[in-house]
Protein backbone atom coordinates (compact mmCIF):
# COMPACT_ATOMS: atom_id res chain seq x y z
CA UNK A 1 0.00 0.00 0.00
CA UNK A 2 1.19 3.15 -1.07
CA UNK A 3 0.61 6.12 1.03
CA UNK A 4 2.31 9.14 -1.14
CA UNK A 5 1.24 11.99 1.47
CA UNK A 6 3.05 10.61 5.00
CA UNK A 7 6.24 12.18 4.93
CA UNK A 8 6.77 14.61 7.70
CA UNK A 9 8.80 17.05 6.54
CA UNK A 10 4.79 18.28 5.22
CA UNK A 11 3.44 18.12 8.68
CA UNK A 12 6.63 20.99 9.54
CA UNK A 13 5.14 22.96 6.47
CA UNK A 14 1.26 22.86 7.46
CA UNK A 15 0.60 26.12 7.46
CA UNK A 16 -1.06 27.48 11.09
CA UNK A 17 -2.69 30.75 11.57
CA UNK A 18 -0.34 33.75 12.94
CA UNK A 19 -1.00 36.62 15.57
CA UNK A 20 -0.29 40.13 13.84
CA UNK A 21 -0.82 43.61 14.51
CA UNK A 22 -0.08 46.96 13.29
CA UNK A 23 -0.66 50.43 15.45
CA UNK A 24 0.01 54.14 15.85
CA UNK A 25 0.55 55.41 19.44
CA UNK A 26 2.39 58.17 20.86
CA UNK A 27 5.75 56.75 20.69
CA UNK A 28 5.35 56.57 17.22
CA UNK A 29 3.22 59.97 16.14
CA UNK A 30 1.94 63.12 17.31
CA UNK A 31 -1.75 64.23 18.64
CA UNK A 32 -2.06 65.70 15.35
CA UNK A 33 -1.65 62.21 13.74
CA UNK A 34 -2.83 60.12 15.68
CA UNK A 35 -6.27 62.25 15.55
CA UNK A 36 -6.08 60.98 12.12
CA UNK A 37 -6.60 57.08 12.63
CA UNK A 38 -8.70 57.48 16.16
CA UNK A 39 -11.69 55.63 15.75
CA UNK A 40 -15.35 56.12 17.17
CA UNK A 41 -17.50 53.51 18.33
CA UNK A 42 -19.66 53.04 14.78
CA UNK A 43 -16.03 53.42 12.93
CA UNK A 44 -15.12 50.70 14.79
CA UNK A 45 -18.19 48.98 14.00
CA UNK A 46 -18.24 49.53 10.26
CA UNK A 47 -14.31 48.48 10.34
CA UNK A 48 -15.05 45.48 12.23
CA UNK A 49 -17.88 44.57 9.64
CA UNK A 50 -15.53 45.13 6.10
CA UNK A 51 -12.03 43.64 7.81
CA UNK A 52 -14.33 40.04 8.15
CA UNK A 53 -16.09 40.59 4.82
CA UNK A 54 -12.92 41.52 2.68
CA UNK A 55 -10.14 38.82 4.81
CA UNK A 56 -12.52 35.98 5.05
CA UNK A 57 -9.07 33.82 7.00
CA UNK A 58 -8.81 37.01 9.59
CA UNK A 59 -10.13 34.62 13.13
CA UNK A 60 -9.63 36.47 15.69
CA UNK A 61 -9.88 40.68 15.73
CA UNK A 62 -9.06 42.79 18.94
CA UNK A 63 -9.44 46.72 18.08
CA UNK A 64 -7.76 48.83 20.87
CA UNK A 65 -9.03 52.44 20.23
CA UNK A 66 -7.57 54.67 23.17
CA UNK A 67 -6.70 58.39 23.49
CA UNK A 68 -2.95 57.55 22.81
CA UNK A 69 -3.20 54.61 20.25
CA UNK A 70 -5.48 52.54 17.60
CA UNK A 71 -3.74 49.34 17.00
CA UNK A 72 -5.55 46.05 15.18
CA UNK A 73 -3.91 42.50 16.16
CA UNK A 74 -5.77 39.59 14.62
CA UNK A 75 -4.45 35.81 13.50
CA UNK A 76 -4.73 34.43 9.84
CA UNK A 77 -3.37 32.18 8.00
CA UNK A 78 -2.76 34.65 4.87
CA UNK A 79 -3.85 37.66 5.10
CA UNK A 80 -1.12 39.53 6.65
CA UNK A 81 -0.63 43.07 8.64
CA UNK A 82 0.53 45.21 5.40
CA UNK A 83 -2.80 44.68 3.34
CA UNK A 84 -5.05 45.36 6.57
CA UNK A 85 -3.03 48.61 7.43
CA UNK A 86 -3.58 49.15 3.98
CA UNK A 87 -6.98 48.52 3.95
CA UNK A 88 -7.38 50.64 7.17
CA UNK A 89 -5.72 53.48 5.39
CA UNK A 90 -8.46 53.83 2.64
CA UNK A 91 -11.14 53.83 5.13
CA UNK A 92 -9.76 56.98 6.73
CA UNK A 93 -9.12 58.47 3.64
CA UNK A 94 -5.21 58.45 4.34
CA UNK A 95 -2.43 58.06 1.89
CA UNK A 96 -0.64 55.19 1.97
CA UNK A 97 2.18 57.40 2.83
CA UNK A 98 1.04 58.01 5.95
CA UNK A 99 1.69 54.61 7.34
CA UNK A 100 5.40 56.05 8.10
CA UNK A 101 4.06 56.33 12.09
CA UNK A 102 2.58 52.67 12.17
CA UNK A 103 4.72 49.88 13.57
CA UNK A 104 3.58 45.92 12.52
CA UNK A 105 4.33 42.81 12.00
CA UNK A 106 2.96 39.22 11.10
CA UNK A 107 5.32 37.51 13.90
CA UNK A 108 3.45 35.64 16.79
CA UNK A 109 5.71 36.08 19.09
CA UNK A 110 6.33 39.81 18.26
CA UNK A 111 2.66 40.54 18.53
CA UNK A 112 2.44 38.89 21.93
CA UNK A 113 5.58 40.37 22.98
CA UNK A 114 4.09 43.97 21.95
CA UNK A 115 0.81 43.30 23.75
CA UNK A 116 1.88 42.16 26.93
CA UNK A 117 3.72 45.22 27.27
CA UNK A 118 1.32 47.41 26.50
CA UNK A 119 -1.43 45.63 28.53
CA UNK A 120 1.35 46.42 31.38
CA UNK A 121 1.66 50.06 31.47
CA UNK A 122 5.17 49.94 29.84
CA UNK A 123 4.36 51.25 26.22
CA UNK A 124 2.13 54.08 27.80
CA UNK A 125 3.01 57.86 27.50
CA UNK A 126 2.22 57.49 31.89
CA UNK A 127 4.66 54.18 32.50
CA UNK A 128 2.33 51.51 34.22
CA UNK A 129 -0.76 53.28 33.49
CA UNK A 130 -3.72 51.40 34.99
CA UNK A 131 -6.51 52.11 32.53
CA UNK A 132 -5.22 50.09 29.69
CA UNK A 133 -6.30 46.82 31.29
CA UNK A 134 -9.25 48.16 31.54
CA UNK A 135 -9.27 49.57 27.93
CA UNK A 136 -8.29 46.04 26.53
CA UNK A 137 -10.41 44.28 28.49
CA UNK A 138 -13.27 46.45 27.17
CA UNK A 139 -11.47 45.93 23.43
CA UNK A 140 -11.90 42.21 24.06
CA UNK A 141 -15.19 42.07 25.23
CA UNK A 142 -16.40 43.79 22.12
CA UNK A 143 -14.49 40.85 20.01
CA UNK A 144 -16.80 38.54 21.86
CA UNK A 145 -19.66 40.11 21.64
CA UNK A 146 -18.91 39.50 17.63
CA UNK A 147 -17.26 35.81 18.12
CA UNK A 148 -13.85 37.42 17.25
CA UNK A 149 -11.93 36.04 19.85
CA UNK A 150 -10.12 33.45 17.94
CA UNK A 151 -8.12 30.37 19.74
CA UNK A 152 -4.53 32.43 19.91
CA UNK A 153 -5.86 36.14 21.17
CA UNK A 154 -8.26 33.86 23.49
CA UNK A 155 -5.37 32.24 25.32
CA UNK A 156 -3.12 35.60 24.75
CA UNK A 157 -5.49 37.71 26.92
CA UNK A 158 -5.73 35.49 29.31
CA UNK A 159 -2.08 35.72 29.80
CA UNK A 160 -2.72 39.44 29.59
CA UNK A 161 -4.84 39.37 32.39
CA UNK A 162 -2.51 37.21 34.46
CA UNK A 163 0.58 38.94 33.93
CA UNK A 164 -1.45 42.05 34.93
CA UNK A 165 -2.56 40.27 38.54
CA UNK A 166 1.53 39.10 38.79
CA UNK A 167 2.80 42.94 38.49
CA UNK A 168 0.43 43.80 41.09
CA UNK A 169 1.16 41.52 43.77
CA UNK A 170 4.77 40.88 43.11
CA UNK A 171 5.90 44.39 42.47
CA UNK A 172 5.56 47.98 43.27
CA UNK A 173 5.21 48.53 39.95
CA UNK A 174 1.29 49.64 40.85
CA UNK A 175 1.81 51.82 43.57
CA UNK A 176 0.92 55.90 43.28
CA UNK A 177 -0.99 57.07 40.86
CA UNK A 178 -0.62 56.97 37.49
CA UNK A 179 -4.40 57.98 36.01
CA UNK A 180 -4.59 60.83 33.28
CA UNK A 181 -8.38 61.56 34.70
CA UNK A 182 -6.66 61.72 38.44
CA UNK A 183 -3.75 63.95 37.44
CA UNK A 184 -6.53 65.88 35.81
CA UNK A 185 -8.26 67.10 38.92
CA UNK A 186 -5.09 67.63 40.51
CA UNK A 187 -4.35 70.00 37.61
CA UNK A 188 -7.24 71.74 38.60
CA UNK A 189 -6.25 71.61 42.78
CA UNK A 190 -2.38 72.60 41.94
CA UNK A 191 -3.54 75.86 39.75
CA UNK A 192 -6.26 77.07 42.40
CA UNK A 193 -4.90 75.95 45.38
CA UNK A 194 -6.57 73.21 47.87
CA UNK A 195 -9.20 75.26 48.94
CA UNK A 196 -10.26 77.82 46.59
CA UNK A 197 -10.42 75.11 43.92
CA UNK A 198 -12.93 73.33 45.76
CA UNK A 199 -15.36 75.94 44.87
CA UNK A 200 -14.51 77.01 41.24
CA UNK A 201 -17.30 76.00 38.89
CA UNK A 202 -15.71 73.07 36.50
CA UNK A 203 -17.64 71.72 33.32
CA UNK A 204 -17.12 68.30 32.10
CA UNK A 205 -17.69 67.98 28.40
CA UNK A 206 -18.47 64.35 27.52
CA UNK A 207 -19.88 61.15 29.28
CA UNK A 208 -17.39 58.34 27.65
CA UNK A 209 -14.48 56.07 30.47
CA UNK A 210 -12.52 59.56 31.37
CA UNK A 211 -15.18 61.63 32.46
CA UNK A 212 -16.48 58.16 34.73
CA UNK A 213 -13.23 58.32 35.90
CA UNK A 214 -13.24 62.00 36.91
CA UNK A 215 -15.93 61.34 38.70
CA UNK A 216 -14.90 58.35 40.48
CA UNK A 217 -11.54 59.81 41.49
CA UNK A 218 -13.44 63.75 42.84
CA UNK A 219 -13.53 61.52 46.23
CA UNK A 220 -10.26 62.29 46.53
CA UNK A 221 -10.48 66.04 45.80
CA UNK A 222 -14.15 67.04 47.22
CA UNK A 223 -14.85 69.25 43.62
CA UNK A 224 -18.22 70.40 44.60
CA UNK A 225 -19.40 72.66 41.88
CA UNK A 226 -19.43 70.17 39.04
CA UNK A 227 -21.34 70.46 35.67
CA UNK A 228 -22.26 67.79 32.61
CA UNK A 229 -22.89 68.04 29.21
CA UNK A 230 -22.87 65.47 27.03
CA UNK A 231 -24.45 65.43 23.08
CA UNK A 232 -26.54 62.28 24.68
CA UNK A 233 -28.56 64.46 27.14
CA UNK A 234 -30.23 60.83 28.68
CA UNK A 235 -26.47 59.53 29.20
CA UNK A 236 -25.28 62.96 30.86
CA UNK A 237 -29.05 62.83 33.50
CA UNK A 238 -28.02 59.18 34.36
CA UNK A 239 -24.31 59.81 34.88
CA UNK A 240 -25.20 63.27 36.85
CA UNK A 241 -27.36 62.05 39.19
CA UNK A 242 -25.01 59.20 39.98
CA UNK A 243 -22.56 61.73 40.58
CA UNK A 244 -24.48 64.83 41.97
CA UNK A 245 -23.66 67.17 39.51
CA UNK A 246 -25.45 69.61 37.48
CA UNK A 247 -26.53 69.68 33.85
CA UNK A 248 -25.28 71.83 31.15
CA UNK A 249 -27.27 71.82 28.26
CA UNK A 250 -25.19 70.48 24.99
CA UNK A 251 -26.76 73.43 22.65
CA UNK A 252 -25.02 76.00 24.76
CA UNK A 253 -21.66 74.32 24.86
CA UNK A 254 -22.00 74.41 20.37
CA UNK A 255 -22.52 78.69 21.27
CA UNK A 256 -19.35 78.44 23.67
CA UNK A 257 -21.54 80.15 26.04
CA UNK A 258 -18.88 79.26 29.12
CA UNK A 259 -18.89 82.61 31.06
CA UNK A 260 -19.93 81.03 34.52
CA UNK A 261 -16.93 78.23 34.62
CA UNK A 262 -13.84 78.57 35.76
CA UNK A 263 -12.38 75.23 34.63
CA UNK A 264 -13.27 73.42 30.94
CA UNK A 265 -12.16 69.86 31.09
CA UNK A 266 -13.29 68.03 27.60
CA UNK A 267 -13.20 64.66 27.01
CA UNK A 268 -15.24 63.74 23.75
CA UNK A 269 -14.74 61.73 21.11
CA UNK A 270 -14.88 62.69 17.48
CA UNK A 271 -15.24 66.71 18.23
CA UNK A 272 -12.48 68.45 17.00
CA UNK A 273 -12.47 72.02 17.97
CA UNK A 274 -15.32 72.05 20.36
CA UNK A 275 -14.21 75.03 22.19
CA UNK A 276 -12.94 77.63 19.81
CA UNK A 277 -13.89 80.63 21.62
CA UNK A 278 -13.68 82.19 25.67
CA UNK A 279 -15.11 85.31 26.12
CA UNK A 280 -14.79 85.44 30.17
CA UNK A 281 -11.50 87.62 29.95
CA UNK A 282 -11.91 89.05 33.67
CA UNK A 283 -11.86 85.60 35.66
CA UNK A 284 -8.69 83.03 35.81
CA UNK A 285 -9.33 79.86 33.47
CA UNK A 286 -8.26 76.78 33.22
CA UNK A 287 -8.71 74.58 30.16
CA UNK A 288 -7.99 71.11 29.83
CA UNK A 289 -8.65 69.02 26.76
CA UNK A 290 -8.26 65.40 27.28
CA UNK A 291 -10.37 64.19 23.75
CA UNK A 292 -8.85 62.65 21.09
CA UNK A 293 -9.20 64.41 18.35
CA UNK A 294 -8.82 68.04 20.11
CA UNK A 295 -12.00 69.54 21.97
CA UNK A 296 -10.66 72.53 22.40
CA UNK A 297 -8.77 74.96 20.41
CA UNK A 298 -5.15 75.46 21.70
CA UNK A 299 -4.65 78.97 20.54
CA UNK A 300 -7.00 79.98 23.23
CA UNK A 301 -3.94 79.46 25.23
CA UNK A 302 -3.07 83.19 23.62
CA UNK A 303 -5.38 85.33 25.85
CA UNK A 304 -3.65 86.14 29.46
CA UNK A 305 -6.04 84.73 31.69
CA UNK A 306 -6.30 81.65 30.36
CA UNK A 307 -3.89 78.63 30.58
CA UNK A 308 -4.29 75.05 28.62
CA UNK A 309 -3.70 71.59 29.52
CA UNK A 310 -3.66 68.71 26.90
CA UNK A 311 -2.84 64.89 27.07
CA UNK A 312 0.37 65.59 26.07
CA UNK A 313 0.66 68.23 29.58
CA UNK A 314 -0.78 66.27 31.47
CA UNK A 315 1.45 62.86 30.97
CA UNK A 316 4.56 65.20 31.05
CA UNK A 317 4.24 65.86 34.28
CA UNK A 318 3.72 62.47 35.82
CA UNK A 319 7.28 62.11 36.93
CA UNK A 320 7.56 61.15 40.47
CA UNK A 321 5.51 57.89 39.90
CA UNK A 322 7.51 57.25 36.74
CA UNK A 323 10.82 56.83 38.56
CA UNK A 324 9.13 54.64 41.21
CA UNK A 325 7.94 52.55 38.64
CA UNK A 326 11.07 52.45 36.71
CA UNK A 327 12.33 50.62 39.69
CA UNK A 328 10.55 47.71 39.35
CA UNK A 329 11.38 47.48 35.38
CA UNK A 330 13.83 44.24 36.13
CA UNK A 331 11.14 42.02 37.97
CA UNK A 332 8.17 43.33 35.60
CA UNK A 333 10.51 41.90 32.38
CA UNK A 334 11.00 38.74 34.14
CA UNK A 335 7.85 38.29 34.75
CA UNK A 336 6.76 39.23 30.72
CA UNK A 337 9.41 36.44 29.54
CA UNK A 338 7.88 33.89 31.98
CA UNK A 339 4.58 34.60 30.45
CA UNK A 340 5.35 34.70 27.41
CA UNK A 341 7.31 31.70 27.13
CA UNK A 342 4.46 29.82 28.71
CA UNK A 343 2.24 31.19 26.20
CA UNK A 344 4.40 30.91 22.98
CA UNK A 345 5.11 27.01 24.20
CA UNK A 346 1.35 26.42 24.44
CA UNK A 347 0.74 28.09 20.96
CA UNK A 348 3.36 25.92 19.40
CA UNK A 349 1.95 22.54 20.95
CA UNK A 350 -1.81 23.37 19.60
CA UNK A 351 -0.68 24.35 16.35
CA UNK A 352 1.01 21.11 15.78
CA UNK A 353 -1.29 19.11 17.34
CA UNK A 354 -4.35 20.30 15.00
CA UNK A 355 -1.44 19.55 11.95
CA UNK A 356 -1.46 16.48 13.09
CA UNK A 357 -5.16 15.68 13.69
CA UNK A 358 -5.31 17.35 9.96
CA UNK A 359 -2.71 15.09 8.52
CA UNK A 360 -4.08 11.57 10.61
CA UNK A 361 -7.77 12.41 8.37
CA UNK A 362 -6.11 13.16 5.19
CA UNK A 363 -4.40 9.24 6.23
CA UNK A 364 -7.94 7.66 7.23
CA UNK A 365 -9.70 8.85 3.93
CA UNK A 366 -6.20 7.51 1.87
CA UNK A 367 -6.43 4.27 3.29
CA UNK A 368 -10.46 3.75 3.45
CA UNK A 369 -10.24 4.20 -0.08
CA UNK A 370 -7.41 1.61 -0.68
CA UNK A 371 -9.18 -0.79 1.71
CA UNK A 372 -12.56 -0.43 -0.36
CA UNK A 373 -10.75 -0.74 -3.50
CA UNK A 374 -9.30 -4.18 -2.70
CA UNK A 375 -12.54 -5.25 -1.52
CA UNK A 376 -11.31 -5.74 2.41
CA UNK A 377 -12.63 -2.59 3.68
CA UNK A 378 -13.73 -2.62 7.92
CA UNK A 379 -14.34 0.82 10.20
CA UNK A 380 -11.93 -1.61 12.65
CA UNK A 381 -8.91 -2.25 9.96
CA UNK A 382 -8.69 1.21 8.47
CA UNK A 383 -8.59 2.53 12.26
CA UNK A 384 -5.92 0.29 12.99
CA UNK A 385 -4.16 1.12 10.51
CA UNK A 386 -4.56 4.78 10.40
CA UNK A 387 -3.50 5.03 13.59
CA UNK A 388 -0.48 2.75 13.60
CA UNK A 389 0.78 4.73 10.27
CA UNK A 390 0.20 7.53 12.14
CA UNK A 391 2.26 6.58 15.72
CA UNK A 392 5.20 5.66 13.23
CA UNK A 393 5.67 8.83 11.89
CA UNK A 394 5.91 10.47 15.00
CA UNK A 395 8.18 7.74 16.47
CA UNK A 396 10.18 8.01 13.45
CA UNK A 397 10.29 11.87 14.17
CA UNK A 398 10.56 11.32 18.24
CA UNK A 399 13.02 14.71 18.94
CA UNK A 400 10.69 16.95 16.96
CA UNK A 401 7.59 15.88 18.29
CA UNK A 402 8.51 15.89 22.13
CA UNK A 403 9.83 19.30 21.34
CA UNK A 404 6.18 20.49 20.32
CA UNK A 405 4.25 18.01 23.09
CA UNK A 406 2.90 15.89 21.00
CA UNK A 407 4.29 12.69 22.95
Amino acid sequence: MEIKDLQFHELKKTKVKEFKFFGVSHKTASIAQRELFHLSEKEKERLVGLICSHFSDVTGLLILATCNRTEIYFESIRTNATEILKFFMNFKGQPETAQIVFLQTNDTKSTIKHLLQVSSGLESMVLGDAEIIHQIKKAYQYSMQNKLQGSILERTIQTVFKTHKRISNETNFRDGTTSVAYKALKSIRDFYGKEEAKSRNILFIGAGDIVEQLFQYNSKFNFTNIHLSNRSSTKAKILAELNNAKIYPWNRVLQNNFNEFDVILSAVSNCPHLVTNISNTANKILLIDLGVPSNINEKLAIQKNITYYNLDTISYELHVTKIKRLEALDHINIILNEEREILIEWIEKAAYRKAIAAHKERVSKKIKNELIQSNSYSEKKAIELTNEIIKKIITNNKKFTQSVGII
